[in-house]
This record gives structure tokens, C-alpha cells and sequence, in this order.
């Protein structure tokens, strides 16, 4: 792998991502913030009652492009898997909120079981 895309995805941030429809087997793009934490690579999102068709696009066809967009341009090929251990979630999700989102960590600690309970989650590494 190029060391600058590399580089840009250990960052983490905002890229977009696109997967193929678990239906319709077409392409769908959407922007999504991703993390990095001890070499692992995640996509999250706020918390929500409804799943998220990306997620469900993803646990159908785990082969997905992500599109890094910011500082450097360039698609990269990634494979994605869900995550359904609670406890992984939490402590990825809690570092992502208060080392990505800047949240403070005694609110985090408040709200975490509903972020680790309703929040899309996926893991994912380069191909």
C-alpha cells in the first residue's frame, strides 16, 4: 500500500464509501466518518433505532471501496465485517467519541450502552 494512503488511513476521518446494494446488487455512495485505533480500521455512526442500509450492504457483499477525499485522493478496496461483540463496540465507540468527536469522557461514559446498542458498527481492512 502507498505510504500516503497509508498515512490517511490511520488519520481516520471523513471519506465516502461505496457498496453495492443488497438488493440490487447496484453501487451506493454515501459520506461516513471512519476510525483508526491500534492498527484496526472501523466505520461508525450516531446512534439510531432503524439499521442503516449501509451496514446491511455490507454484511451482504463485505467487499466495499472506500474514497478517501480529504488531504489525498484515492480509492481504496476494503473488506468489511459486523462486529457483534458489546464489549469491542464499546470500547471502540467510546474512543471514537472522545478521541474523534472530542466528547467529554463523563458524558460518553453516560450514553455509551446507547451508542453500543443502536449505533451502525462495521470493522474493515484494506484488500
Amino acid at each position: 500500500m502507498d505510504q500516503a494512503v497509508k498515512e490517511a488511513l490511520d488519520r481516520g476521518g471523513i471519506a465516502d464509501i461505496t457498496t453495492l446494494g443488497r438488493k440490487t446488487g447496484e453501487p451506493r455512495r454515501i459520506e461516513i466518518y471512519f476510525h483508526q485505533f491500534d492498527g484496526e480500521y472501523y466505520l461508525t455512526g450516531r446512534p439510531s433505532e432503524r439499521k442503516r442500509d449501509w451496514v446491511a450492504n455490507i454484511e451482504a457483499h463485505p467487499d466495499f471501496t472506500l474514497h478517501l477525499k480529504r488531504g489525498i485522493l484515492a480509492d481504496v478496496p476494503v473488506r468489511g465485517y459486523s462486529e457483534p461483540d458489546p464489549a469491542e463496540r464499546g470500547r471502540v465507540l467510546r474512543r471514537a467519541l472522545i478521541e474523534s468527536w472530542d466528547s467529554p469522557p463523563e458524558g460518553v461514559d453516560r450514553a455509551l450502552h446507547k451508542w453500543v446498542d443502536n449505533s451502525p458498527f462495521i470493522r474493515f481492512e484494506p484488500v
